[in-house]
């Protein structure tokens, strides 16, 4: 995304792909909710939140900053966060390809 978006932009496109996604009732999604607790969701739903959020920042996450988000409110501190940065036009964090596989 190339333009700079609010903070309630965020949320309300954050509140998008968690009903969407996960069947939520809009209304349970709150700034206060936490995303495994209150919206049950566990990591695999976590992984699919940062690929459609990757579409949102322009951006891959960093794993070990993704792995600390607990709350909505710290998930678009984070989308703010990676907004800025893509439009300072900092690198993408180097994430480790995984190695090993087959030999076909």
């Amino acid at each position: 995304m190339s333009r700079t978006m609010t903070r309630d932009e965020i949320f309300a496109e954050i509140v998008e792909i968690l009903s969407d996604t996960f069947e939520l009732e809009r209304d349970q999604i709150k700034p206060e909710s936490t995303l495994y607790e209150d919206l049950d969701l566990d990591s695999i739903d976590a992984v699919d939140i940062f690929v459609q959020l990757r579409d949102m920042t322009g951006r891959r996450p960093d794993p070990e900053t993704a792995k600390q988000i607990r709350t909505v409110d710290e998930l678009i501190t984070f989308v703010e966060n990676e907004i800025a940065a893509a439009e300072r036009g900092e690198a993408e964090p180097d994430v480790p390809m995984p190695t090993g596989g087959s030999d076909s």
